[in-house]
């Protein structure tokens, strides 16, 4: 007779258990059935000239795109800024491929650059790069071809706010981001701890949040008094809030439009942890870039988990995007979630919704993509 009960409880207790499981809703995945991973430039070690997807690169990072459609990266190694045309026909169009700092007033394609690793287009066209380890934004004007330096004097420090940005020091910009109204550019000065904004029509230089000392900002603090570990990359979004990743610190922080600070995502703690529950108890692992998509949702590219993933905002959950979490380069041309990256440092949306990805040890460029329909 017991033994009866217990056999019954048992078959009880596993019932409601499946009945839970069925219950719960499946952890969101923030890709569409039939996408695929498509790859844009790299791969090869063809020559400028060359279409894109037989060209050889090296470390790319920041994308962007100009007014025309076409494309335009930087290089960390390659020390060289470059463009893929509507054809799908690569050309380089700022730097000499050797590291330096100079050519100001001159053509881009003579000057020097040192470790770029983001660049913006202007509403105009002209093309802003975070010059980083020359504590500088160059910028290209692309009707005459000459380069000029946008901000920062060269001198690696902590100065210049409330006067023009080419006065300012800086301790190794990172990121460079605009804003959706396209009166800011907010830099990641990531040696200084800070997070800094160019009014765009006045050129003055504020800090937006850090204090300048490392540390864990309390939530609800005010932005420019806390601490931050190490912002390697910013966003902002149309309600005037400032997204900030830190690398070390391994999380998600936001400056809200009251101008306090408060984290999103990650314990502090290098992980792989927490798709489809609180992102707060989530982990990333050096993080380095982000951006928006429409949704008003944030990409983010968790670096050394060599994996994109997306953080919900409705829900407050990061789920998923690319990537296995194994390093390597199999799997272009298959679901994103099936393929290897190698450290990717760049995410960005296109005006039509294609996020592309800086597969940045793999020495490529990719995007998502929706498979062509066959008749």
């Amino acid at each position: 007779m017991k033994a009866r009960l217990r056999w019954r409880n048992s078959r009880l207790a596993w019932l409601l258990i499946m009945l839970a499981v069925l219950a719960s809703p499946a952890p969101a995945l923030a890709w569409s059935e039939g996408e695929i991973l498509q790859l844009v430039a790299g791969g090869g070690e063809q020559p400028d000239g060359s279409p894109a997807v037989s060209a050889a690169l090296k470390s790319p990072f920041g994308v962007d795109f100009t007014p025309d459609g076409s494309l335009i990266f930087v290089e960390l190694t390659g020390e060289r800024v470059r463009k893929i045309d509507r054809a799908g026909i690569l050309s380089t169009i700022g730097g000499t491929g050797v590291k330096g700092d100079g050519g100001d007033g001159g053509p881009a394609r003579e000057a020097a650059f040192n470790g770029m690793h983001s660049l913006v287009v202007l509403p105009a066209g002209d093309i802003v790069m975070a010059d980083t380890w020359n504590n500088k934004l160059r910028k290209i004007d692309p009707r005459s071809g000459l380069v000029s330096t946008f901000a920062g004097t060269g001198r690696k420090g902590f100065g210049g706010d409330g006067g023009p940005a080419t006065k300012a020091d800086f301790g190794g910009i990172y990121c460079v981001a605009r804003d959706p109204s396209r009166k800011h550019l907010y830099l990641a000065d990531l040696d200084n701890r800070r997070i800094r904004a160019i009014d765009l029509e006045t050129s003055i230089v504020t800090t937006v949040a850090g204090n300048g000392a490392k540390g864990v900002p309390q939530d609800g603090a005010k932005a420019v008094e806390a601490p931050l570990v190490d912002p390697r990359a910013v966003a902002a979004d149309a309600q005037g809030r400032v997204y900030i990743l830190e690398r070390g610190g391994h999380a998600l922080r936001v400056v809200k439009a009251d101008g306090t600070i408060e984290t999103l995502v990650g314990t502090g703690k290098p992980g792989d942890t927490g798709d489809g529950g609180d992102a707060r108890q989530a982990t990333m692992n050096g993080p380095k870039h982000l951006c928006l998509d429409f949704d008003g949702n944030l990409l983010i590219a968790d670096t050394e988990n060599h994996r994109v993933r997306k953080y919900l905002m409705d829900s407050r959950t990061i789920v998923p995007i690319a990537g296995s979490g194994r390093r390597g380069k199999e799997g272009v041309g298959g679901p994103p979630l099936q393929a290897q990256l190698f450290q990717p440092h760049g995410v960005t949306v296109h005006s039509d919704g294609t996020l592309y990805i800086s597969d940045s040890g793999n020495n490529r460029i990719l995007k998502i993509a929706r498979p062509r329909p066959t008749r």
